[in-house]
C-alpha cells in the first residue's frame, strides 16, 4: 500500500480551486474541485462533503471555524464531470457566519448543503463521556488485514487506497457476515500518513472518513455484507457537529449506531472522541438501504 500516494489524494481532494466566474446559480464564490477516482465511476459522498467544508471555510474569516454542517445528495456524481462549488454569503454576525453551498455537475445541482461558522468562546461546558473499556488502536488488526486474502475489486481499488487506517472493534462485513447482530459498533481511525494540523483540514477530512461507515449499523443487525449483490445504498442526507480541534495524525474513536431502519431508508449515528477523551464531533446520515428482489 502506498501510503503517501494515498495522502496525495485526500490533498487534492482538499485543495480547490477559486474561480473568477460566479457559480452556476449566481453565487458569488465559486470554486472547482478534483474527483477522486473510484470504482463504479460514481462520485464518492465524503469527497464532496469535504470540499464543501473547503470551499465554504474559504469564504470565513479564519477565526470563525465551521461548527456545522447539514446537505443533502440530489443527484449521483461522476468521477468524470468538472465539479464545481457555489457558496453564497448568507450572513456574518457578531460572532458567527452563515453560508450555502451548491455542488454542480453538468449545468444541474448534485448536492446541495449548508453551513455554519462561529469565533471560539468560553461558555457552560459538558460532553458525554467517552465508552469504557474499548480496546486501544494498538490491540486491534486494521480493517486491510481483516481483509487480506479476500478478492473484490472494491477493496483493491477502493478499500486498499484509503488514506486512512481504520481498526474496527467488530469483525469486518465487506465480503461475509461474522460476529454479533446488533445495530451498533465503534473503530479507531486516523491518516495513513502524517497529515498536519491546519483545522480547517482536519474538519473536512472528518467530513470526508464520516461517509464510509455510518450506515453500517443498520447493515450489521440485519446481517448483510456489504458486498450483497441484492443490496442498493444511497447517501440521501448528512450533517454534522464539530465540538472543538482535532488532528487526524492521532487516533479518533467512532462511536456508531443504527436507531432505525424502515421503509428503504435507514439512520447512522456517531458520536467521533478523541484519543483523550474530548468529544469532538457528531455526524448524522440518513440513506437508501434496498434489498433488490428478483
Amino acid at each position: 500500500m502506498d501510503v503517501d500516494a494515498n495522502i496525495d489524494e485526500l490533498q487534492r481532494v482538499l485543495d480547490l480551486r477559486r474561480l473568477d466566474t460566479p457559480g452556476v446559480g449566481g453565487e458569488e464564490h465559486n470554486f472547482q474541485g478534483w474527483n477522486q477516482p473510484k470504482p463504479g465511476d460514481r462520485l464518492f459522498g465524503g469527497q464532496v462533503l469535504s470540499q464543501c467544508v473547503i470551499a465554504t471555510s474559504a469564504t470565513v474569516a479564519d477565526d470563525r471555524p465551521i461548527h456545522s454542517f447539514h446537505g443533502y445528495f440530489l443527484r449521483a456524481g461522476s468521477v468524470f464531470s468538472d465539479l464545481t462549488f457555489g457558496v453564497d454569503v448568507l450572513r456574518d454576525g457578531g460572532s458567527f457566519s452563515a453560508r450555502r453551498v451548491q455542488a454542480y455537475q453538468d449545468g444541474q445541482p448534485i448536492f446541495t448543503g449548508m453551513a455554519s461558522f462561529q469565533r471560539d468562546e468560553d461558555g457552560l461546558d459538558y460532553q458525554d463521556t467517552m465508552p469504557e473499556d474499548v480496546p486501544p488502536p494498538e490491540e486491534l488488526p486494521s480493517l486491510t488485514e481483516q481483509l487480506a486474502g479476500i478478492d473484490h475489486p472494491l477493496l483493491k481499488g477502493w478499500v486498499f487506497k484509503r488514506p486512512f487506517e481504520i481498526r474496527p472493534v467488530e469483525p469486518a462485513i465487506q465480503a461475509t457476515f461474522q460476529g454479533e447482530r446488533k445495530a451498533s459498533e465503534m473503530f479507531w481511525v486516523k491518516t495513513v500518513a502524517p497529515f498536519g494540523h491546519d483545522r480547517v483540514r482536519n474538519a473536512a477530512a472528518l467530513a470526508y472518513v464520516s461517509d464510509y461507515n455510518l450506515l453500517e449499523p443498520t447493515l450489521r443487525v440485519h446481517g448483510i455484507p456489504w458486498y450483497t449483490p441484492e443490496l442498493r445504498m444511497a447517501s440521501l442526507d448528512h450533517s454534522m457537529w464539530w465540538h472543538s480541534a482535532f488532528d487526524f495524525d492521532d487516533w479518533l474513536l467512532f462511536d456508531l449506531t443504527g436507531p432505525r431502519s424502515n421503509n428503504g431508508r435507514a439512520l447512522g449515528t456517531a458520536r467521533v472522541h478523541a484519543r483523550d477523551g474530548r468529544l469532538v464531533a457528531h455526524a448524522t446520515q440518513q440513506g437508501m438501504v434496498r434489498l433488490k428482489r428478483s
